[in-house]
């Protein structure tokens, strides 16, 4: 068995990551920005079924810093670069987003040439294929990117962006045999395993408890991220896998209208309002349309998008759960773990 590196194995896909690859036998290390986080993470783990003992090992590494990456790299024949930095509230500036998620991939690169490391896979996302282009029917597939300076690209979808591009660039130019994989998923959705989950999950959580008095004309691909952890261990060690991108998407996008549904019938604590084409109250009561969060909303308002996973199921043979199935383990986990008013 392997030794690899998860970086940022505290969040929601991390974790994942983490369950996976100690139930296969590898030897795992994880990096964490804080020591004290050693013990949420193995609480994490215990809430999937897991207790690594020995087989799991932390280093403290920080994504904006360089200290402690040579230690956490070191001995690792793999590494998954799931970590990217998200600040609490939005940036003031685009920097504060594109320059650590940029910066803490090289770094991350660099660390993982230097160590000789086989290969790395790279958490990307839909952001850095979808965005800033004229509306299209077909699918959005892995050899789309992201217009940076496209008409209502985000900071965050333009970091993502960047940050992709950044990575590529250096394996080009001096990657000295470092091999390169990215995967890139779409709304993460699935069993969470704590309190601490990704931006997507609130979605779920918001409808569940019936936050949502209307159902804004949004549309989101999904992906299980027990789906989006196979796929970085397929695309760790699959031959086919090296210098490619994998999109990672269960099914055709859905509408949120199309989600409460499918929690209504499925699990029954669906948002219980008729669904409306207005903006719901709690996006509206953030602050007035000037205010920078309502702006991050209103570029997608009515803008349907598809995307196709044909190359990751064809070249790495990755088999998703539906989309729908993704929904109800997500308001599954968090009745289970009481994070539901």
């Amino acid at each position: 068995m392997a030794t690899v590196l998860v970086t940022g194995g505290s969040g929601f896909v991390g974790s994942h990551c983490l369950l996976q690859l100690l139930a296969a036998g590898h030897v795992v290390r994880t990096t964490v920005r804080d020591a004290k986080r050693e013990a949420g993470v193995r609480a994490m783990l215990a809430q999937g079924g897991a207790e690594p003992g020995d087989q799991l090992s932390f280093a403290v590494a920080d994504l904006e810093r360089d200290a402690g990456w040579a230690e956490a790299v070191a001995g690792c024949d793999y590494v998954l670069h799931v970590a990217s930095p998200f600040p609490e509230s939005l940036p003031k500036h685009e920097d504060e987003l594109i320059v650590p998620a940029r910066e803490g991939a090289l770094r991350v690169l660099r660390a993982a040439r230097d160590a000789g490391v086989k290969r790395v896979v790279l958490t990307s996302s839909f952001a850095a294929i979808g965005y800033g282009h004229p509306p299209q029917q077909a699918p959005f597939d892995e050899t789309s990117w992201t217009q940076p300076e496209g008409a209502d690209v985000l900071p965050y979808v333009k970091s993502k962006t960047l940050a992709e591009r950044a990575a590529w660039d250096f394996i080009g130019r001096e990657g000295s045999g470092l091999e390169l994989s990215v995967v890139n998923p779409v709304g993460i959705f699935g069993p969470v395993l704590g309190p601490d989950y990704s931006t997507s999950i609130l979605l779920v959580q918001r409808l569940m408890d019936g936050a949502m008095p209307g159902c804004p004309r949004l549309y989101f691909g999904v992906v299980d991220v027990r789906d989006v952890a196979a796929l970085h261990l397929r695309a760790m060690t699959d031959p086919a896998a090296k210098g490619e991108r994998f999109l990672a998407v269960a099914g055709d996008f859905l509408s949120i209208r199309d989600m409460a549904k499918t929690l209504k019938s499925r699990v029954g604590s669906a948002a219980k309002r008729a669904p409306t084409l207005q903006l719901p109250d709690w996006l509206v009561r953030l602050a007035s349309l000037r205010d920078p969060a309502v702006k991050q909303i209103l570029p997608e308002l009515g803008k349907p998008k598809n995307a196709t996973s044909e190359k990751a199921r064809r070249v790495l043979g990755w088999t998703p759960r539906s989309s729908e199935d993704a929904l109800v383990a997500t308001a599954e986990s968090l009745v289970r773990l009481g994070l539901l008013k």
